[in-house]
């Protein structure tokens, strides 16, 4: 496989898979941090002569067209991000595509809509996706994979599609297997991994695997709750997945036998209700009031993540430690977001809500040393499993 600097586009028609999923709040985008991964790859490409058919996706719209997850305010700021026209069809496939391909002159684009807009891309049936994909081929003559995001699934434009034309990993993509890499392959120690979120199901996999690999594992957000259960502690009304109690159990004996420093919270932020406005309390982790949640780690519990944070060479993050969402909740994700910062060798953000959490917070991207575009796809990888969409572009 060539990589995309010698990859010959001149004159051709590229169809190029981003992951432009961003999100969206009453048709207004409120972080276009995945756009702006795009544009390396975008600008190459038609620096190099391409014109580009982009396909990307936009939510779950699970095969229906939703007018709320249309691309058209994917277009209108990717436009301005490069401050040309983007033509926008406003479909996936049919006459006014194929139409507007044929037509496309070198430094064009064209942006397809929600590609999930089409039952066939998600299906598990690999003839639909298949004819779909041949379709899709149709409209280029070379195929580069970019949306790191989505190449944990067995999707048509991801898996299917470049196996019928000429293909090449963009920049983004090869930018998160690198950085990957150096999470997998002899980090340099200590290594530390901070894990948050909701649910502990979610991320079960990449702790089974790590546990085996990394130095010290800290754990916050809402899956946390379960990990306190497991060990007898009062949670409250706090977040919990009861049939995990004892893989919970069996993680911290293996963190044990691993030698792993398996951190949990000391105290909690707690509150009556989900909400912005409930007022929050501090309690310790031990004495959770039975009418109350947990809602963010407290900031001893911060404190002593961000020390085992910044000792460590190599950290990867994700998931927050509380509900960054609302200002009460969001000071123990700002201090773990702090600590990331002042790591000397390779600090991670694994993507996703994590992504999104340092940038509401007014952290610059470029105070890390990699921002991930995918969650899942991160995480997968981390757990160990062939991703589709690196296979069929032959990573």
């Amino acid at each position: 496989m060539s990589d995309l600097a010698h990859f010959d586009v001149a004159g051709k028609r590229v169809f190029l898979r981003c992951d432009l999923n961003v999100p969206l709040k009453d048709g207004v985008i409120k972080d276009d941090g995945r756009i702006k991964a795009s544009l390396p790859t975008i600008q190459a490409l038609l620096k190099n002569g391409a014109s580009l058919i982009i396909a990307a996706h936009l939510g779950r719209p699970k095969g229906e067209a939703k007018p709320e997850l249309s691309l058209a305010p994917v277009a209108k700021r990717l436009g301005e991000l490069l401050g040309k026209e983007i033509i926008f069809p406003g479909a996936v496939v049919g006459d006014i595509v194929s139409s507007a391909a044929a037509a496309l002159k070198p430094g064009q684009i064209l942006l397809l809509e929600n590609i999930r807009f089409s039952g066939a891309e998600t299906s598990k049936e690999e003839s639909e996706r298949a004819e779909f994909a041949e379709e899709l081929a149709k409209l280029a003559d070379a195929y580069v994979g970019d949306g790191f995001g989505a190449v944990h699934r067995k999707h048509a434009s991801v898996f299917d599609l470049p196996k019928l034309l000429p293909h090449v990993a963009g920049t983004l993509v090869a930018a998160e297997v690198e950085v990957l890499k150096r999470l997998t392959q002899n980090p340099e120690r200590p290594y530390g991994v901070v894990l948050g979120g909701a649910k502990v199901s979610d991320k079960l996999g990449v702790i089974e695997n790590l546990l085996g690999k990394v130095d010290v594992l800290a754990i916050g957000g809402g899956m946390v709750f379960t990990f306190l259960k497991a060990q007898d502690k009062e949670i409250g009304t706090s977040l919990v997945e009861n049939e995990m109690l004892d893989v919970v159990r069996g993680l911290i004996e293996s963190a044990k036998k691993n030698g792993v420093k398996l951190i949990l919270p000391t105290d909690i932020v707690v509150a009556p209700s989900f909400s912005a406005d409930a007022t929050p309390t501090l309690v310790s982790a031990d004495a959770i009031p039975a009418d109350q949640m947990g809602l963010d780690i407290g900031p001893e519990s911060a404190e002593a993540f961000a020390i085992e944070i910044e000792k460590c060479k190599t950290v990867f993050w994700n998931g927050p430690m509380g509900v960054f969402e609302f200002a009460n909740f969001a000071a123990g994700t700002k201090t773990v977001a702090s600590a990331l910062t002042k790591v000397s060798g390779t600090s991670v953000v694994g993507g996703g809500d994590s992504a999104a959490a340092v940038r509401a917070l007014g952290f610059a991207d470029s105070e890390f040393g990699y921002i991930s575009t995918g969650g899942g796809a991160s995480l997968e990888y981390l757990e160990g499993k062939e991703l589709p969409g690196l296979h069929a572009l032959g990573l």
